[in-house]
């Protein structure tokens, strides 16, 4: 019997991050929606998990929650 090799930790996607700032907030969606410029249905079933979103509809997301991407390599 071979060796396993320890599972890695579960990375956090942008989604997650996304739908955690959104849950965070306390805002509504709708209010998060009319604001950073997204429809409103769009939003809600991004943060239901029904749908994905759009690199567009993510960094509007992004701007909203003054959030940002940043590299983890070392180089």
């Amino acid at each position: 019997m071979g060796k396993r090799k320890p599972r890695a930790a579960k990375r956090t996607t942008i989604a997650d991050q996304l739908r955690q700032a959104i849950e965070d907030s306390g805002e509504s969606v709708y209010a998060i929606a009319k604001a950073a410029g997204i429809a409103q249905p769009v939003l809600h079933r991004f943060s239901t998990g029904e749908r994905d979103l759009t690199l567009t509809t993510a960094d509007r997301l992004l701007e909203y929650f003054g959030l940002e991407l940043t590299s983890r390599r070392k180089t």
